[in-house]
């Protein structure tokens, strides 16, 4: 599905409003859901592969051998259903799910969304070949807004995923907030499936975020070019140093970059001062306790219904429902 030239111009508006607004923020800040253009989901590729990133494992272990117990979940009333996943990827975990639902000859559609127009044209292209049986319609945008789209397209019951720790991209009280706006989107007895990766480990964590390859630290540098490319930046990434930090106490691991000098980076006719050592904060990854997971649930107004975890505790998808 290709997006239309007046799309694309609204994307990079809102690109260009948020990048200079996070730039000058006291401290400046960026917002990741921009990491993921075509190059940036070719490096996330990288991430997930890395030995150092236990993320996608653990939760393609789940999905690999309790998508039938997550299906059983799901269609414990045996009614039709649309399957909204935000920030789907390209479907490697969630099409376990998929064909068990399939194997179950249930009847639902798949509605893919997701911010990136790459992920969701090789989606379009993909899964076609590989769930041939599948009825799907990817929606290439904001959740938030995609999902308003799926609501109108459809008035059915929603099962909606939200996998690979990406509620960890917020601060716990962005998250709840995030939490209770969707919320506000679903009906009674919706279903969100969402992933969280679990306190453990502190070195383990801090691995998975400062790898020794280096991967991180491109993905991270990537935007930087990102914004030379659509923006007519000027950022010199030889300039920036990647750093990461984990806290135990709060579970937030956090990812920056390093000014290494004093400069000036021009974003069109924008000019961004830098101060020697001054950091970009670039990405949060929030880590939980199931404690803390089951204190989201209920503060943004959903019930637990049940948790799956891999054999090592280290992720777990719950099953929240709205009352």
């Amino acid at each position: 599905m290709m997006l239309t030239t007046e799309k694309t111009t609204v994307n990079n508006t809102q690109f260009l409003k948020e990048t200079l607004a996070g730039l000058n923020a006291e401290p400046k800040r960026m917002f990741s859901k921009y990491f993921y253009d075509e190059t940036g989901d070719h490096i996330f590729q990288q991430i997930m592969d890395m030995e150092e990133y236990y993320l996608t494992n653990a939760e393609m272990e789940i999905m690999q051998y309790q998508a039938n117990s997550i299906a059983n979940v799901i269609s414990v009333d045996n009614e039709a259903f649309d399957l909204i996943e935000l920030g789907a990827g390209d479907a490697t975990k969630s099409i376990h799910l998929l064909k068990t639902l399939l194997d179950k000859n249930l009847n639902f559609k798949y509605y893919p969304i997701d911010f990136s127009e790459h992920v969701i044209n090789d989606l379009d292209a993909n899964l076609p070949e590989k769930l041939p049986e599948l009825t799907f319609e990817g929606l290439n945008g904001d959740y938030f807004d995609m999902l308003k789209k799926a609501a109108e397209i459809s008035d059915r019951k929603k099962v909606v995923l939200f996998m690979g720790a990406n509620i960890g991209n917020m601060n716990v009280s962005e998250a709840r907030e995030f939490c209770l706006s969707l919320k506000q989107l679903l009906s009674p007895d919706d279903i969100l499936i969402i992933g969280f990766d679990l306190k453990k480990n502190p070195q383990q964590i801090l691995a998975a975020y400062n790898d020794k390859a280096g991967i991180t630290r491109s993905f991270n540098l990537n935007l930087l070019s990102r914004i030379n490319r659509e923006l007519d930046g000027n950022f010199d990434v030889s300039a920036f140093e990647h750093y990461a930090n984990y806290d135990p106490e709060t579970g937030s691991c956090k990812s920056y970059l390093i000014s290494l000098k004093n400069q000036i980076v021009n974003i069109g006719s924008n000019a961004i001062h830098f101060s020697e050592n001054e950091f970009i904060m670039m990405e949060i990854s929030q880590k939980y306790s199931l404690n803390e997971i089951d204190e989201l649930a209920q503060s943004s107004g959903f019930q637990l219904i049940n948790s799956f975890t891999d054999q090592q505790n280290y992720f777990v998808d719950a099953v929240w429902k709205v009352g």
